[in-house]
């Protein structure tokens, strides 16, 4: 019994690691037979400020199910982030998510986040501290937050290139 308390605390533990941010609630309807039936979709930003971070969406009869769905399915979708020293980014990047296109440059220490919407969102929950970040194309929060994930999980290290080059990362400075 003792052991069975003590594997449900850490796993609630690691579970608070994470903090969740909702981006946006929206109230939709499907017309049925009998009229019209209500439900809400909830968009869900899920991050440990450690380089961990997904973004989820659930959809359910009342707002709080909306929540807790959107919750469970950023958790399934989260990426690594690879941070720098300074909590930038290693180099710019560029991504799209639908008609969404998000441009990200790091930034020196002191700069802060300096992003919109549902970016600066995926970024602080990422951990990143020093960013500079655009939205361009659809103001949709969904796909900007998707087109934001997309960027950060297209992000290489050095020790990333050296490894598909087949090289030392030593090998790497001296050219």
């Amino acid at each position: 019994m003792a052991k069975a308390k003590g594997k449900e605390k850490k796993s609630r533990e690691k579970e608070s690691e994470f903090q969740e941010r909702v981006v946006q609630i929206r109230r939709v309807t499907k017309v049925v037979k009998g009229g019209k039936k209500l439900s809400f979709r909830a968009i869900v930003v899920v991050g440990n400020e450690k380089g961990q971070v997904g973004v989820g969406v659930g959809k359910a009869s009342d707002v709080i199910g909306a929540v807790k769905k959107g919750v469970a399915d950023g958790k399934k979708h989260l990426i690594d982030v690879p941070l720098t020293k300074a909590n930038s980014i290693p180099h710019p990047a560029t991504a799209t998510g639908g008609g969404a296109k998000v441009l990200m440059r790091p930034a020196a220490p002191g700069t802060g986040v300096i992003a919109g919407g549902a970016v600066r969102t995926v970024l602080e929950l990422a951990g990143v501290k020093n960013i500079l970040a655009k939205q361009l194309g659809s103001d949709n929060p969904l796909n900007n937050a998707r087109a934001a994930v997309n960027a950060l999980a297209g992000l290489r290290t050095l020790s990333d290139v050296a490894q598909e080059r087949g090289i030392p990362v030593e090998q790497l400075y001296s050219v």
